[in-house]
């Protein structure tokens, strides 16, 4: 099964564009996919003190997170799709990482200290970014440390990072050609 993480408030954005091109690729597929609307679900990223008293156990007292971490171990592809701002991705991705990857299920420790994925065996990993910025000036934050230090670190593996720069004040045909790349990339 494919997971579709989703992180954007407004539905006018040119990420649900997105969104609708990687639903309309998973349905042409007949591919079985599950869509994680992180802001449309209401899902609260602060690791609040009822979850942390029962995180080392694999547990959390956010219904919302116990759901997206079965869902994510019963699935091999992991696609998400948010937008960059201030040189990562927005504070809700970070929380989801943050309070749905718990210990025992999706990662645990070697007799070294080092995190080593549990649960979770993602097989293809697909990230869907969009920018004001150069895509260079985040490859070091995406490339060096999400993903050897977080993605791969819970079993999320091959990761594919694909950013659209210039989103909101570039020319049309970026945008445009983004999209193309995307039915490519599904």
């Amino acid at each position: 099964m494919t997971t579709v993480l989703y992180a954007h408030p407004y539905d006018k954005s040119f990420n649900h564009a997105i969104l609708e091109e990687v639903k309309s690729c998973l349905d042409a597929q007949k591919k079985d996919y599950t869509v994680l609307d992180l802001y449309a679900e209401g899902f609260n990223p602060a690791l609040e003190a009822a979850s942390l008293r029962v995180y080392s156990k694999g547990e959390t007292a956010d219904p919302i997170a116990a759901r997206y971490l079965e869902t994510l171990i019963n699935s091999d592809e992991f696609i998400m799709i948010f937008p960059i701002w201030w040189g990562a991705m927005p504070a809700i991705v970070k929380g989801f990482f943050d309070k749905v990857m718990l210990s025992g299920k999706a990662y645990q420790y070697s007799p070294a200290g080092e995190l080593i994925p549990d649960k979770i065996n993602i097989s293809r990993t697909v990230i869907f970014s969009t920018s004001q910025a150069p895509t260079e000036r985040f490859a070091p934050f995406f490339l060096n440390y999400f993903k050897p230090l977080v993605l791969e670190a819970v079993g999320m593996k091959n990761l594919e990072w694909y950013n659209c720069s210039e989103t909101a004040h570039g020319p049309a045909k970026n945008r445009e050609d983004f999209l193309r790349l995307v039915r490519e990339k599904i």
